[in-house]
């Protein structure tokens, strides 16, 4: 039902957006517009010439034969086609220059507003769907505007100086050829509400179609590793037969205007011809006055199809503009305290305090989570899957906020301070590392922007990455690919590594960031690590109990709660207790961590649901 509120529009909806829209830019272009105006008025005005011009031609160069005046009536017409010319030329390219810079100011807005989005907007919208939605709906924006201008300073403008050239030569004939516009209004605006419908669907199969390509192309490998290539093409068949459809019905409604508004033309141009013949033959008049005004009535004509035509235009561009100001309009839910702080750190002691925690689907995560993580020591987090342990680095780095409880750096509420600060003395290496479009220098810069290439370098040989890197073809200019498909998992992660290593950042987090190596190669990035490792801050999500025996300290989680805490050995003292238990577990000694609410979990249908809205953040 929302849906279909959304979708009922009125010529109030599209004065709103364009008020919106100029509003927000029309500052910033008023010159240029203003000069864009000048040249549409010349357009407008030398067409009107043309056709008021025309009685002289045929009365007194050919009826009166004032063959004298052939020289300044054919000079004036040249100079009025080469103001045309030289204007509509101008309109153009001011046009162009102004709506390029509005989908690239818009481009740039969107992405700004995306990038202060929380993490649950991206996981309730597909990747692939949201950019493909973005890129077709963007230049809505530059052509509500265009259309406006154009239609009401060329066409507009246009119509009423040859409307006002047919009523002064004839005003009779004037009225017969306008009997057509009461019939074509009606006609714009039946086709209008089946336009508005079939439009945004088309919008959404299309955005749905380009994701689906996307994500195929971004799995390939999985594709054919499960030989999923039949089922992703029979997908990818409906969805573009669907698009098909849509586009067909958008050229079938948006068409059938050319029919109608040529029926009602034709009655009125032959309505026209025959009263001005009739008159013609009866009262002898000079024929210049009805030369003159068919050929207003045929110019005039063009700017008639044309304005008839901006409403199915409009009503695009309005979809589009809507569906991006829909975008915009979504609050960050996250937003700093008009108050907030610049962290500053000192000795990077972190303290849970009370800490609950849910996401939207109710289902609680952390129930009244406390533990410290002493300044310069490593605090290892350990539980099984979906005990909450990536949920509370989520909660530390600000991805979301607590239901109840504080988080606190140095004594400092991280709530209280702004995000940018909070985040800058994080370095974080995910369990997935992801590379971004560019080189291998690029992705390890992302880190600290104003590395120098040596502190790149160095960064690179403490996560045993440098080797790997020189053997590359372009060495640390080496582009990467799409996520960094040119490279292993392994080499993938050691990058990841390189990259938080390079920040320098008092507070170190690791989620399980060996995960991807062979033993070779984990055993000397563990090495690499203990060295970044030395006072710093460390919370290690740890997946597996072999990597955290060396820690300070252990906090064990079981059903979003701390049940125990405590050195490796003064935890395996504990009887009966649950690191213990896991620890001696056969399958253990280094192998993922499992227990009996993991296996449960696992086999439970109306589990996975839960698992998935608590939005990837627990394990």
């Amino acid at each position: 039902m929302a849906r279909k509120k959304k979708e009922k529009s009125s010529p109030s909806d599209v004065i709103a957006i364009i008020k919106r829209i100029i509003a927000e830019n029309g500052r910033d272009y008023i010159g240029t517009y203003a000069l864009t105006v000048l040249c549409l008025l010349a357009v407008a005005g030398s067409g009107a010439f043309s056709a008021w011009i025309m009685r002289d031609v045929v009365d007194e160069i050919f009826y009166r034969q004032r063959y004298n005046l052939i020289w300044i009536i054919c000079g004036s017409i040249v100079v009025a086609f080469m103001i045309r010319g030289l204007a509509s030329y101008g309109q153009a390219v001011l046009l162009a220059k102004i709506g390029n810079n509005l989908v690239a100011r818009y481009q740039q807005r969107l992405f700004d507003h995306l990038m202060r989005l929380g993490l649950g907007y991206f996981y309730t919208n597909r990747s692939g769907h949201l950019a493909a939605r973005i890129n077709q709906n963007v230049t809505g924006v530059r052509d509500l505007l265009g259309l406006t201008l154009t239609s009401v300073a060329r066409d507009a403008v246009s119509i009423i100086g040859l409307v006002a050239v047919m009523i002064y030569q004839d005003p009779v004939l004037s009225a017969i050829a306008l009997l057509i516009g009461p019939p074509l209004v009606l006609a714009i605006n039946y086709l209008m509400r089946r336009l508005r419908r079939v439009t945004r669907e088309a919008v959404e199969y299309n955005s749905r179609l380009i994701g689906a390509m996307q994500e195929a192309t971004q799995g390939i490998a999985i594709v054919k590793a499960f030989t999923m290539e039949d089922q992703l093409a029979g997908k990818i068949a409906d969805l573009i037969a669907i698009a098909e459809n849509r586009a067909n019905r958008i050229a079938r409604v948006a068409e059938r205007m050319s029919p109608i508004s040529e029926v009602l033309a034709g009655f009125a141009i032959a309505g026209v011809i025959a009263y001005a013949g009739y008159r013609a033959s009866m009262d002898h008049q000079p024929p210049g006055s009805v030369f003159s005004f068919i050929t207003a009535l045929l110019l005039a004509y063009d700017p008639a199809r044309r304005l008839a035509r901006v409403q199915v235009g409009l009503e695009k561009s309005l979809v589009n503009a809507r569906m991006i100001y829909e975008i915009l309009d979504i609050e960050p839910h996250q937003r700093d305290i008009p108050s907030a702080a610049e962290l500053a750190v000192s000795q990077a002691e972190i303290d849970f305090r009370g800490v609950y925690f849910s996401y939207e689907s109710g289902m609680p995560i952390l129930q009244d989570v406390s533990f410290t993580a002493a300044a310069g020591k490593t605090t290892a987090i350990v539980g099984s899957s979906g005990a909450g342990k990536s949920t509370l680095v989520a909660l530390l780095q600000r991805f979301y906020d607590l239901d109840a409880g504080v988080i606190a750096i140095d004594g400092q509420d991280i709530s209280k301070v702004t995000k940018r600060s909070l985040r800058h003395a994080l370095a974080y290496v995910s369990q997935q590392p992801y590379l971004f479009e560019g080189s291998i220098r690029d992705n390890i810069r992302y880190g600290r922007p104003d590395a120098t290439d040596a502190e790149i370098e160095a960064a690179s040989r403490l996560a045993q990455a440098d080797d790997f890197i020189r053997q590359q073809k372009d060495g640390y200019d080496t582009l990467v690919g799409e996520n960094g498909v040119t490279l292993s998992g392994g080499q993938r992660q050691r990058l990841s590594i390189a990259r938080a290593m390079v920040r320098n950042a008092p507070i170190l987090i690791l989620d399980e960031a060996t995960s991807a190596l062979d033993n070779e190669s984990e055993l000397r990035v563990q090495e690499a690590l203990a060295t970044v490792m030395k006072g710093r801050t460390t919370i290690v999500i740890a997946h597996r109990l072999s990597t955290v025996v060396d820690a300070d300290h252990i906090v064990v989680l079981h059903d979003g709660r701390v049940v125990e805490e405590g050195s490796h050995q003064a935890l395996l003292a504990v009887p009966n207790g649950v690191y213990a238990r896991f620890y001696r577990l056969p399958s253990e000694k280094g192998l993922q961590l499992v227990d009996d609410t993991q296996s449960a979990e696992a086999a439970s249908p109306a589990a996975r649901p839960r698992r998935k809205a608590a939005g990837r953040g627990s394990r």
